[in-house]
């Protein structure tokens, strides 16, 4: 065997060539972060191996440095493994006492670990494709929060402009009320607004459902409110509302888009009550090829959901927490996916009641309920069956 190692970097990669007896193939190099680059690095390997079959190649998860690359590799039909850069430093310092780390020296190390009998999983076309579920699952997640702060921003806003209104609507949040507070950004400008005006206006955008009676409820309120005159905050909230609607349009066209992939991938995830299209997707974009993993356990471990251990002598930890060194996303999509299973399928719901029976908190007892989620999950995806609801 042929093996390769990759030190990713934004404008270079540094690249170590050796044999599989150890043997130095080509030492230490640095090829640009461009397509001259890559084909002096295809063509390096191609000069001492015919056979393609009889290369490994490594290269550290770098994030989008390493996509590009990465890409052309597997495009070439190179077996290609991405390997954890905490993975790579354990195995570095295993190696040597002395503190030494330089690109060239990782790149060493990395065609080292795959001599060695370190359990490497191979990077597919699977996961490759997958990246753009993931991108677009990570970019929805930042959508969301952006969202929920202009939401707390429009509640600031309408607190000190027309604090009676929240008691007056089940939400502020409402496109209706959005139209409204657009139109008219404070309790002062409701207050002298002409009520034909203010009627069609609610009407319209609340198809029917505010009437006259509204309009003239909200706009004795507004007469009697003790709002604020703050012609700034209401340019701000007039602002943050315009805000707010963009973003709920960027984040149907993702979602859109998600849904679009979703369907090219069948997943049975979604047949399982509660998964619903943004979690599920985020859950299958986080784990990728299930194909990589052996057991639901090593899933749990990916997500950071497994329970930390500490044992030292005859001292054994009795309040063992998550480690929470895994995808942060997975473990988001995965607890809150969970909620709602339990609150939808039954056989979900009992065990949830089971563990609170315990005397469990409810945080805990959801984290038990994830546990039995992921194995479902990882057994509906290994036989590509649709999940059956008890009766």
């Amino acid at each position: 065997m042929m093996l390769v190692g990759i030190d990713v970097a934004k404008d270079k990669h540094d690249c170590f060539i050796m044999n599989s007896k150890g043997d130095v193939l080509f030492k230490s190099f640095t090829i640009l972060n461009n397509m001259q680059g890559f084909d002096e690095l295809y063509q390096k390997i191609s000069s001492t191996c015919n056979d393609l079959d009889k290369v490994k190649v490594g290269l550290e998860a770098t994030g989008h440095y390493s996509y590009n690359i990465l890409g052309y590799l597997l495009d070439k039909g190179l077996t290609t493994f991405v390997i954890n850069p905490l993975h790579t430093n354990l195995y570095r310092k295993s190696l040597s006492l002395r503190k030494t780390k330089t690109d060239k020296v990782d790149a060493h190390t990395i065609a080292s670990m795959l001599m060695s009998d370190v359990n490497l999983k191979s990077y597919s076309d699977t996961l490759y494709q997958n990246e753009e579920l993931k991108s677009l699952t990570r970019y929805r997640f930042d959508k969301v929060k952006q969202r929920a702060k202009l939401k707390q921003s429009i509640s600031r806003l309408v607190t000190i402009l027309f604090p009676e209104l929240e008691k007056l609507v089940p939400t502020l949040h409402m496109v209706s009320i959005y139209a409204l507070l657009f139109g008219f950004p404070s309790a002062s400008a409701i207050a002298s607004a002409h009520l034909t005006r203010l009627t069609n206006l609610l009407s319209e955008v609340s198809k029917g459902r505010y009437t006259r009676e509204t309009a003239i409820m909200f706009r004795e309120a507004a007469r009697n409110s003790i709002g604020s005159y703050m012609p700034a905050k209401s340019l701000e909230l007039k602002h943050t509302i315009k805000l707010m609607r963009e973003l709920d349009s960027e984040l149907e066209e993702i979602e859109a888009e998600i849904k679009r992939l979703m369907n090219d991938i069948n997943s049975p995830i979604l047949s399982i009550p509660g998964v619903g299209l943004a979690m599920g997707a985020m859950i299958i974009a986080e784990i990728g090829d299930f194909n990589n993993f052996d057991s639901p356990d090593k899933i749990l471990a990916y997500a950071g959901l497994s329970p930390s251990t500490y044992q030292s002598g005859q001292l054994y930890s009795t309040y063992a927490k998550m480690e929470k060194r895994g995808s942060r996303y997975l473990r988001y999509a995965l607890f809150n996916a969970t909620k709602f299973v339990c609150n939808w399928d039954p056989t979900f719901a009992s065990y949830l009641a089971k563990k609170r029976a315990e005397g469990k908190h409810y945080n805990v007892a959801i984290s038990h309920a994830t546990k039995k989620l992921v194995r479902v999950i990882y057994q509906l995806e290994k036989s590509k069956q649709s999940y059956i609801k008890a009766v």
